[in-house]
């Protein structure tokens, strides 16, 4: 029987947009994914308590940006997890809940760099059946440093073109707050949502 391939796309989703719809629907493609799981994290150890919108918020607007694609699962693994959150962790549970499949954690190329610096990176690195890393067109992203501290992570590695988008969460944040546009940066869903809670004004 063949082992079903998931890929593992954690983020703060504050909120979800059409970059991570895009990149998580090419992950799938590229790297022949049966499903992408959407890996809320409840607090992103690079900010700081306050700097995001509530659990409860960014998990309805996750479902409503996914709801209408049968190949996208929201996972609430991280937030039943004790604190901290470690993908090492994350992965231990997932691959219990799926014990025939092959996972296949997405990052990106930043996170790439700097995964020597993880919770115990080598343990993550065999966790996994293979690295998705999401890399633009203009990175110049090379394995040799990551490998010489992480071993076995330039086997596990698969590279996924990225198409620009050339916006990020905190832009829309920003754009919200300033009373500008976002329409075609969200799906509609999410925007009425944001518009009815009144959300990051």
């Amino acid at each position: 029987m063949a082992h079903e391939r998931i890929g593992i796309f954690g983020g703060t989703f504050d909120p979800p947009h059409f970059g991570h719809l895009i990149l998580a629907s090419e992950a799938r493609q590229q790297l022949n994914l049966a499903r992408l799981l959407w890996l809320l994290t409840p607090q992103s150890p690079l900010k700081e308590v306050g700097d995001i919108l509530s659990i409860e918020h960014r998990l309805a607007m996750v479902r409503l940006a996914i709801a209408d694609n049968p190949d996208f699962e929201l996972t609430l693994v991280e937030l039943e997890l004790p604190a901290p959150h470690y993908t090492l962790d994350t992965l231990k549970v997932l691959q219990g809940q799926n014990p025939r499949a092959h996972l296949i954690l997405l990052i990106g190329g930043d996170s790439l760099r700097d995964l020597p610096h993880w919770h115990q990176p080598t343990a993550l690195v065999a966790a996994c059946h293979e690295i998705g890393v999401m890399r633009r067109p203009d990175d110049d992203l090379e394995l040799t440093a990551p490998e010489t501290i992480v071993p076995g992570l330039k086997e596990k590695v698969r590279f996924i073109e990225e198409p620009l988008h050339g916006f990020s969460s905190s832009e829309i944040r920003s754009r919200i707050a300033q009373g500008r546009t976002v329409r075609y940066f969200l799906p509609q869903e999410v925007i009425q949502y944001i518009e009815q809670h009144n959300l990051y004004r």
